[in-house]
This record gives C-alpha cells, sequence and structure tokens, in this order.
C-alpha cells in the first residue's frame, strides 16, 4: 500500500490568519468634527421656507435663454468633464490601496513552465544508451497576504476612500461654481445690453439737440460756443458706445466658454428689467455643513489626514505576512496529476522595526502636523462660508434699497433736465445749466441698470453659497448623472 501523499495544513494555517486579522486591532485616533463656534442665524433674516432652495432656481427668472444656457453648460461644460474623470482617477486610487487588505493569488513566477532540454553527454557524463534529453512540466500557484493586526491597510484603506469622497464633492463644487458663473454672466450681460441702450438712446438724443443747435447756429440764435458743447456731449455719448459693445462680446464669449462651445453669440430672452428674481431662502448656519460641496469636501480631506495618523502609527508594530503555494511538478506529462508530483509550501514572515534613525517618528510628526493644518482650514472654510451667506443676503437688502433711491434720483432728474431745457429755450438759463443735468441723468440711468444686475447676481450668490438640493437637480443634467454615487461604487469594487 503507498503512503498517502503529504497534505497541506491549509484550513488551519487559514483559521489561524482569519482569526488574528479579525482580532486586531486599529491604532490612531478616532475621527471627531472639530468643535465650531456657529452663529445661531444669520444677520440679515430672511422670510422664504429652506426648500427654496432645493429645485432649479434659476427657472425663476422666467426666461427660456437662461434655463437653456444652464443646460448646456452642465452638459458640455469641460471643467465638470475634468472633475468627473478625476473623481474616477480616485476610484483607481482607492481600489488599490483597498486590494491590500486582501490575500493575492497567482502562478509562483518561474515556477510554471514547461521545457525541454539535452545535456552534454561528455561533460555530464552520461554512458552510451542513456537518453540525454529530460523534458519539465510544472504549475504552482503563489498566494501572499499581510496580516492587519494593526490596522495600517485598514486606516490606510479610510484614507482613500475619504479621498475618493472628497474629489466627489469637489466636483460637486464645480458644477455649483459653473450654474452660478452661467447665470451672473447672463445677467451681466443684460445689464451691459441695457446699458447700450440707454446710451444709445442718449445719443440719439444729443444728435437731435446737435442737429437743432446747428440750425439755431446758422440762424444766429445761439453761439458758436453752445453749437461746440452740444457737439462735445453728441461725441462723449458717442464715444461710450464702442467700449459697450467690446465688453458685450467678451462677456458672450465668457459664456459661450463654459457652455462648453466656441465664441459667439448667445441668445437673448427676456431684457432684465423683466427678469424676476428668484425668492430668497431660508436655512440656519448649521445646515451649511451639509450643503455645501466645498465644506463636505474639507472634512473629507480632515477625516482622510485623521487616518493616516493610524496608518503611520501603525509603522511602529510588527508586519506579518503569510505566503503558500501549491502546485505540482513532473518530468512526464502525463504524470502531472499523480500523488507523487506534488507540491506545496506555507510560511510566514515578521518584520519589526528596531531601530530607524526617528524614520517612523517623523512620519507620524508629519501625519500629525498635516491633520493639525487641515483642522485650521476647515474651521476656516467654514467661518468662510457663514461669511459668505451673510455677506449675499446683506448685498440682496442693500442694493435693493439703493434700487429704490436711485429710481427716485432718476425721476428728479428726468424733471430737472427737461425744466433746465426750457429754461434755456426761454433764455433764462445758460446751456451749461442743461448740459448738467442731462449728463448726471445718464449716469443715473447707468448706476440704475448696473445696480439692477447687481441685485439679480447678489440673488445667485445666496443660491451659491447656501448651498442645497438644488445641487442634486443640477448634477442630474451633467453627463455621469446615471452613475452610481462615488461611495456605493467604492463599496462595490470587485476583489480580483
Amino acid at each position: 500500500m503507498k503512503a498517502a501523499a503529504a497534505r497541506p495544513p491549509a484550513l488551519p494555517v487559514v483559521a489561524i490568519a482569519i482569526a488574528l486579522a479579525a482580532g486586531g486591532c486599529t491604532v490612531g485616533p478616532t475621527y471627531e468634527r472639530p468643535a465650531l463656534a456657529v452663529p445661531a442665524d444669520w444677520r440679515t433674516p430672511t422670510t422664504v421656507s429652506a426648500t427654496a432652495a432645493d429645485g432649479a432656481w434659476w427657472t425663476s427668472f422666467g426666461d427660456p435663454a437662461i434655463d437653456a444656457l444652464v443646460a448646456e453648460a452642465l452638459a458640455s461644460s469641460p471643467d465638470i468633464a475634468i472633475a468627473a474623470a478625476r473623481v474616477d482617477e480616485y476610484l483607481g486610487r482607492y481600489g488599490q490601496t483597498r486590494a491590500a487588505q486582501f490575500p493575492a493569488v497567482g502562478l509562483e513566477p518561474g515556477s510554471t513552465q514547461v521545457s525541454r532540454q539535452r545535456a552534454s553527454r561528455l561533460a555530464a557524463g552520461i554512458p552510451d544508451g542513456v537518453d540525454a534529453e529530460s523534458s519539465l512540466y510544472a504549475a504552482a500557484l503563489s498566494a501572499s497576504w499581510e496580516l492587519d493586526l494593526w490596522g495600517r491597510l485598514r486606516r490606510s484603506t479610510d484614507a482613500a476612500r475619504a479621498d475618493l469622497l472628497g474629489q466627489e464633492e469637489a466636483r460637486r463644487g464645480v458644477v455649483v461654481s459653473l450654474v452660478a458663473q452661467v447665470v451672473s454672466g447672463y445677467v451681466a450681460l443684460r445689464d451691459l445690453d441695457r446699458q447700450l441702450e440707454i446710451t444709445q438712446a442718449t445719443l440719439a438724443s444729443r444728435a437731435e439737440s446737435l442737429r437743432i443747435f446747428d440750425l439755431r447756429f446758422r440762424g444766429g440764435v445761439i453761439s458758436a460756443l453752445q453749437l461746440a458743447q452740444a457737439r462735445a456731449e453728441f461725441q462723449a455719448a458717442a464715444a461710450a458706445v464702442p467700449p459697450l459693445r467690446t465688453r458685450i462680446a467678451q462677456q458672450e464669449n465668457l459664456l459661450a466658454r463654459l457652455a462648453g462651445r466656441n465664441p459667439g453669440p448667445i441668445a437673448r430672452g427676456k431684457p432684465l428689467t423683466a427678469l424676476a428674481p428668484p425668492p430668497i431662502p431660508a436655512g440656519l448656519p448649521s445646515d451649511l455643513l451639509a450643503r455645501r460641496p466645498d465644506l463636505r469636501r474639507a472634512e473629507q480631506d480632515l477625516i482622510a489626514a485623521n487616518a493616516r495618523i493610524g496608518a503611520a502609527r501603525a509603522l511602529y508594530y510588527p508586519r506579518i505576512s503569510l505566503t503558500a503555494a501549491l502546485g505540482v511538478a513532473s518530468p512526464q506529462l502525463s504524470d502531472l496529476v499523480s500523488g507523487p508530483a506534488r507540491l506545496w509550501n506555507v510560511a510566514g514572515a515578521l518584520a519589526q522595526p528596531i531601530f530607524d534613525a526617528g524614520r517612523i517618528a517623523g512620519q507620524v510628526a508629519q501625519a500629525e502636523a498635516q491633520q493639525a493644518q487641515l483642522v485650521a482650514a476647515y474651521r476656516k472654510a467654514v467661518q468662510a462660508a457663514f461669511a459668505d451667506v451673510d455677506d449675499a443676503l446683506s448685498a440682496t437688502a442693500r442694493i435693493r434699497d439703493e434700487l429704490g433711491a436711485l429710481t427716485e434720483q432718476i425721476d428728479a432728474l428726468k424733471t430737472a433736465a427737461r425744466l433746465a431745457r426750457l429754461r434755456f429755450d426761454n433764455g433764462y438759463t445758460d446751456f451749461i445749466e442743461v448740459l448738467d443735468a442731462e449728463r448726471s441723468l445718464f449716469q443715473a440711468e447707468l448706476a440704475q441698470s448696473n445696480r439692477q444686475g447687481a441685485a439679480l447676481a447678489s440673488v445667485v450668490d445666496v443660491y451659491k453659497s447656501m448651498g442645497g438640493g438644488w445641487i442634486d437637480v443640477a448634477d442630474a443634467k451633467t453627463p455621469a448623472a446615471g452613475a452610481r454615487p462615488p461611495a456605493e461604487r467604492a463599496d462595490a469594487l470587485p476583489v480580483r
């Protein structure tokens, strides 16, 4: 009877390894959100429900041109494509880091082969009649696994996952910025259009005045000085038109780039004065921590730094690795699966730092310092976010008051310009009084257009700074809308 072939003690070794890995501890600090001084409310109170920021607020302007431009930008912006590709890059990094927690199985290097050779009879002392040729058939699987007893690999995986989620929040931040830039850019374009209309209307009025003054001068009614003053005012209005046309073209090109297309004209919808601003959303300052992508990213960076402290501290402890090989080798292919052809080995390796001249201590100190920096950066980002919202809310209230004053000023200046013209026509005043009144009216009308645009832009800033569910609505219009969230994709990565 043949003796039973020896079998590798695979199950006991694997069982022990799993028990050791499962019972291992994780070194390093547990993450806790830093203590924050959160204001109870905004300095400028709001009365609208917070749910106002959960929908496509840009549609509240009632301008199909804005809606189309935002949709085009979300679908075609190269900035979103770059950010999405960066998320995929970090998804790959996460998968690479996570794979180190699991056994690696493959063909044994150098042990899987098919070879045939002929030896020199003279050199090997092979007598005549003995075959000098030999064959070797061999195949072997190898496996290696580092037991993560102290959590070094787990903490590295936690850091990589936080990096991935941080990049996803960065991508969402690009969506926020893009929508705000497109809407604000369109409002600025309509403001420039309105300023051009005011300037052209003023130019036409001054052209008519110059024509009349020229006739009066020819008739000897007015002096050459008054004619020159009228001509100078006409040329001043004419000189204001080209810069406005240049700024309009530049603003159109900016919007075209945001929309992901070549420079060109931008379709217009409603005029500036017909745009209805969205309602001002409400919300508590503490809500920003969950609503703003930049704050969520800052916290993920902090989580990653916290995990890297644990990974660095784990370097102080022993690293235990298991390796195993199982295969067959035979000079005859027909005997490759027979008992005597089988081979195996199991080995363990232990690495323990004893003296490294402070290398590990330096790594730990570096990780702790980076974490301290990110704590400060997180608190700074939160305070900046509070200021962003408060500034935007304050601006909306103050600009409304300013617009009311400008409207009353324009009404008064129109009356003053009309009366100054009557006084001049009747010989009661000099033409300089008419010029002063008309100049003031022109500048006030331009200022009113500018502040109307600023009022709408301040509402955009409120939505941008508050964040909210509208980001998900906008994100659904991007090319990656059908993909699963990266957190789910990360947890579902296959182990290969």
